[in-house]
């Protein structure tokens, strides 16, 4: 089920963990991967193909929320306006939010749009974790500096994670 306004999204009865971040960075296939499903979530190589927030129930019990990815998108401005809007509207007041898996490709590191996204999550007091994307498309040596950089970057944001996961949804490794 999925939702293009706050109005449109279901109730808040389960607890719900956001995939959130750039366009393309690999929101959908991550969520494809972790549930074992190749077309659940409608991944593509077109940056903002993922145009509303989509939910996937898991066993009455959890609910993964793939979120329309912000930045650079083959959209018109006006859309990518409006649906980072509605992104940000859903990570700063959505009650049974309990973590937003904040999503970075590993061969760009953490940008300032992504900076901007994590200076919101520590206003609004929600918690959040790096997961490094593609990360089998880069050298080991090259992952292990985005990762020290990674980590020299959470230490300013109250609501981060400690912990960041380097992962691969190509690869299955995380």
């Amino acid at each position: 089920m999925g939702g293009v306004d706050l109005e449109a999204l279901p109730p808040t009865t389960l607890p719900e963990i956001a995939f959130a971040g750039r366009s393309n960075v690999g929101k959908s296939s991550l969520v494809n991967a972790l549930t074992g499903r190749k077309t659940l979530a409608k991944a593509s190589n077109t940056p903002g193909r993922t145009r509303e927030i989509n939910f996937f129930r898991l066993a009455e019990k959890l609910m993964l929320v793939d979120l329309p990815g912000y930045g650079y998108a083959k959209a018109p401005k006006k859309d990518v306006a409006r649906w980072t809007r509605l992104v940000k509207d859903y990570l700063s007041g959505r009650p049974n939010l309990r973590r937003v898996c904040l999503m970075i490709d590993s061969r760009h590191g953490i940008k300032t749009v992504d900076q901007e996204i994590m200076s919101a999550l520590d206003s609004s007091a929600v918690n959040y974790q790096i997961i490094l994307t593609k990360s089998d498309k880069i050298k080991p040596a090259e992952l292990a500096k985005v990762l020290d950089a990674s980590y020299i970057a959470i230490k300013r944001h109250p609501a981060a994670h400690p912990l960041i996961l380097a992962t691969s949804s190509e690869k299955k490794m995380a």
